[in-house]
C-alpha cells in the first residue's frame, strides 16, 4: 500500500511574508502621517486692537535773525538747530557730519557763541542772532578768516571748511576777549600770546578727516595777525 503524496502548500515562504508586513505597515504609517490631526491646525490668535498712532508735534513758529535776516520758521520742537537752517531757511552751508556733535562740521555761532548746531533745538534759539558761513564775508569782500584759509589752503574736500570757518572766527574772539584754554599756563591770567598750542587746543572740536591741520593752524595764526 502506497503512502498518501503531501498535499502542496499555498503560503509563501517566511521570508516574503516578513518582507510583506514590514511594506504594509511602512505605508499604513506614512499614510497616517500625512493626514492631519483635528487637534494639531494652527489656530489664529484673536486680532489685537492696533496701537494708537502718536499725535504729530505741532509746528511752532521760531523767530531767529540769520546772518542779518529776519527769519520765521514753522518748526516742530523736536526739530535741530542744524535741519532747522538746512532744511527751513535753505541755508545749505552749514553741514550735517557726525550728527553727534563730535566733528564740529555744523559749528555755527549763536550771540556770538560757536555751538555744534545739531545737538541743540531751534526752538531754544528763539529770538537770538545765528551766524553761518554764508554770514561770515562782507558785501564784497571775504573775512580775514576766510581770506587765510584760501591764501593758506587750509581745506581741501572741504566738507568740514564751514565749520572750521566758525570756530576759528570765535577762537579769535575769545582770545580777544582773555579767554584761557586748556593749553594757557595760568587760566587764571589772560593768555599773552595766540600760539600753535592755543590755537589746536582751541580748534580741536574741528575734524578735518583730509588732514589739513597744519594749513588750518597756519591760517587762524595769520588771521589774527591781521587783525591784530
Amino acid at each position: 500500500m502506497s503512502k498518501p503524496r503531501p498535499r502542496p502548500t499555498d503560503a509563501p515562504p517566511a521570508a516574503d511574508t516578513s518582507r510583506r508586513r514590514f511594506l504594509q505597515s511602512a505605508a499604513a504609517a506614512a499614510a497616517l502621517g500625512a493626514t492631519p490631526h483635528p487637534h494639531a491646525q494652527p489656530v489664529s490668535p484673536a486680532a489685537e486692537p492696533a496701537a494708537p498712532l502718536p499725535t504729530p508735534a505741532r509746528a511752532q513758529p521760531v523767530q531767529l535773525h540769520i546772518n542779518g535776516h529776519d527769519y520765521t520758521l514753522h518748526v516742530e520742537p523736536r526739530v535741530t538747530l542744524l535741519d532747522a537752517l538746512r532744511e527751513h531757511a535753505g541755508l545749505m552751508g552749514t553741514k550735517k557730519g557726525c550728527d553727534r556733535g563730535q566733528c564740529g562740521a555744523c559749528t555755527v555761532l549763536a550771540e556770538g557763541r560757536r555751538i555744534n548746531a545739531c545737538l541743540t533745538l531751534a526752538v531754544m534759539h528763539d529770538g537770538e542772532r545765528i551766524t553761518t558761513v554764508e554770514g561770515l564775508a562782507g558785501a564784497t569782500s571775504l573775512s580775514p578768516v576766510q581770506r587765510a584759509f584760501v591764501e593758506r589752503d587750509a581745506f581741501q574736500c572741504g566738507y568740514c571748511t564751514s565749520g572750521q570757518l566758525c570756530s576759528a572766527t570765535a577762537c579769535l574772539s575769545e582770545f580777544a576777549a582773555g579767554d584761557a584754554s586748556a593749553a594757557t599756563a595760568d587760566v587764571r591770567t589772560r593768555p599773552a600770546q595766540l600760539t600753535d598750542a592755543e590755537i589746536r587746543e582751541r580748534m580741536s572740536g574741528n575734524l578735518c578727516r583730509c588732514g589739513a591741520y597744519p594749513n588750518i593752524v597756519a591760517a587762524v595764526r595769520d588771521a589774527h595777525a591781521s587783525n591784530g
